[in-house]
C-alpha cells in the first residue's frame, strides 16, 4: 500500500438506529455476529500488503460480503489511502454495502460524506474493530499505538479521526517547531504587563483566564498557532487547549496533590471533529470538552481534570477591565512571528471534519456559551443574544444560572453566588458532547 497522506490543519450507542432528525435518512440493515471468513481474510490480505500497492481486490471482497457494519473500516481506509484508483474503489464499496449513493466520487468529500453518514446513523461497529484500526492508525502515527493499548478504554473508536497532523511527543519546556508535521504546544510561555502587550491590537480576540486573583490573556492567533499552552498562573499549574475546529478554549488545573503536573498535548487526531488531546509521560487520552482520563494508567486512576472558566472577548475590553493582567509575549518566549490570521478563515463555510448529525434548534457553528448547572445539567446560551440582553440592562437566567459580563465576555454564576465554569464553543461541539442541552432564549422560563 502507498499512504497518500496529505497534511491539513486542523456518545453513540451503536444501535444502528439514527436520531429523529437525521438528516442522512434510515440506517442500513446490519449483521450481528462475527465477521464473514472472507472479510477477516480480506482485511489480512490489505495489512499484509502494506509495504507495497493496495489492494483493491482486497477491498471488493469486503463490498461483496455485504456487511454493512465494515462502512467503519473502509472510512478508516479512504482516511489515508485517497489516490484515484484505491479512493475510487472504496467509493463503490461503501455504497455496496450501506446501499446509500454519494453525491461524489471525489475521495476527501465522499470520505466527509461517508463518515457523516456512519455517525448519524450509529452504525455498530464490526467485531475487532478496534485493533484494524490500532493497526491502520500506527501505520501512519506509531506514537498512537498506547492510546489502542487499553482494552478498558472509554472511547468510541468509531468517533476517532485523523485530523492531518501528527503527535506532537516533543519534551516538555522544548521551544523547537514540530518537523514532522505535529502542532506544538507552548509551554511556559513568556508574559508581559497590560503596557506591553501593545503589541496586540485592541479589537483582536483573548481568551481570558483568573487564578487565585491573578489574570493572563492569550491572544487567539497564539492559540490558533500551537493549540495548546502549559502555563503557570495564580501558583497554579494550569493546561489550555483550543479547538480550532471547534472554536473553543478550555482552561484546566494540571497539578494535582502528590503528583507531578500533568503535561498536555495534541494527538493529531480528532473525535467528531474535537481535537483529541493525551498527556504526555503517561501517554493517556484526556476528554478535551470533560477533562476526563479515557484511556491509560489516568484512566484507571480515574483522573477527572478540574476546569477553570475561560472569557473569550477582545484584548482592548480586558485589560479595561483587568490592568493588572499579562499577556502572552509577542514572540510567545520562543522568538516566533505569529500571523494575525493563522487559519485564514478556514471554517468560515461550516465543519471541514465529519460531525454527524446536528441538533436543528441553533446552526451548527453559532457561539454558544456552555456550562453545567449546581444538578450537573448541561445549559447553553446563544452568545450574541445573551450579550445584547446583558448590555441592555436586562437580566440573562436560566436553571438557577446568572451570566454577567467581565471584559466584555460572559462569564456565569449559580444562585448560591458560586462560579458556574464555563466556555464558549461552536454550537455543534457543545451539544454532541453534552446531549440534550437545555438552551436559553429570552422567552425561556426563569
Amino acid at each position: 500500500m502507498v499512504l497518500a497522506i496529505a497534511f491539513v490543519a486542523g456518545g453513540c450507542s451503536g444501535s444502528g438506529e439514527p436520531g429523529p432528525e437525521s438528516r442522512f435518512g434510515p440506517a442500513p440493515a446490519v449483521a450481528g455476529g462475527p465477521l464473514d471468513d472472507r472479510v477477516v481474510a480480506a482485511v489480512e490480505r490489505l495489512f499484509a500488503n502494506v509495504d507495497g500497492y493496495f489492494d483493491t481486490s482486497a477491498v471488493g471482497e469486503i463490498g461483496e460480503a455485504g456487511d454493512a457494519r465494515m462502512g467503519w473500516f473502509v472510512s478508516d481506509l479512504l482516511r489515508f489511502f485517497h489516490d484515484e484508483m484505491s479512493g475510487a474503489a472504496m467509493v463503490e464499496v461503501f455504497q455496496t454495502l450501506t446501499g446509500e449513493k454519494l453525491s461524489t466520487a471525489d475521495p476527501a468529500h465522499a470520505w466527509l460524506e461517508m463518515t457523516d453518514r456512519l455517525i448519524a446513523w450509529d452504525l455498530p461497529a464490526p467485531p475487532g474493530y478496534a485493533g484494524y484500526k490500532a493497526r491502520l492508525f500506527a501505520l501512519v502515527e506509531p506514537g498512537w499505538s498506547p492510546f489502542f493499548a487499553d482494552p478498558e478504554a472509554v472511547i468510541d473508536w468509531r468517533q476517532v479521526t485523523w485530523g492531518g497532523v501528527l503527535m506532537d511527543d516533543r519534551p516538555y519546556g522544548d521551544p523547537s517547531p514540530c518537523t514532522d508535521g505535529c502542532i506544538p504546544a507552548l509551554d511556559r510561555p513568556a508574559v508581559t504587563d497590560a503596557t506591553g502587550g501593545a503589541w496586540y491590537p485592541d479589537e483582536g480576540l483573548v481568551f481570558g483566564v483568573q487564578v487565585n486573583g491573578a489574570a493572563r490573556a492569550y491572544p487567539k492567533n497564539v492559540m490558533e498557532t500551537h493549540e495548546m499552552v502549559n502555563d503557570t498562573l495564580g501558583g497554579r499549574r494550569i493546561g489550555i487547549p483550543y479547538c480550532t475546529l471547534c472554536n473553543s478554549a478550555q482552561a484546566y488545573f494540571t497539578d494535582r496533590a502528590g503528583d507531578e503536573p500533568l503535561v498536555l498535548r495534541t494527538s493529531g487526531l480528532l473525535a467528531r471533529s474535537n481535537k483529541v488531546m493525551f498527556e504526555l509521560r503517561s501517554r493517556s487520552v484526556i476528554d478535551t470538552f470533560t477533562g476526563r482520563a479515557l484511556t491509560g494508567s489516568l484512566r484507571r486512576r480515574g483522573v477527572q481534570l478540574e476546569q477553570i472558566t475561560v472569557v473569550t472577548t477582545t484584548w482592548g475590553e480586558w485589560k479595561a477591565a483587568h490592568p493588572e493582567t499579562t499577556i502572552v509575549a509577542r514572540d510567545g518566549g520562543i522568538g516566533r512571528t505569529y500571523p494575525d490570521d493563522p487559519l485564514g478563515g478556514r471554517d468560515l463555510g461550516g465543519p471541514i471534519f465529519p460531525i454527524g448529525d446536528v441538533d436543528p434548534r441553533l446552526p451548527a457553528q453559532q457561539q454558544v456559551l456552555g456550562v453545567l448547572d449546581l444538578a450537573g445539567t448541561p445549559l447553553a446560551f446563544p452568545v450574541e443574544a445573551a450579550t445584547a440582553a446583558l448590555r441592555q440592562g436586562r437580566a440573562v437566567e436560566f436553571q438557577g444560572v446568572e451570566l454577567a459580563l467581565d471584559g466584555g465576555g460572559l462569564v456565569a454564576m449559580r444562585a448560591d453566588g458560586g462560579i458556574a465554569v464555563s466556555h464558549q464553543a461552536f454550537w455543534f461541539a457543545w451539544s454532541q458532547f453534552h446531549p440534550g442541552s437545555l438552551l436559553w432564549t429570552e422567552t425561556s422560563e426563569r
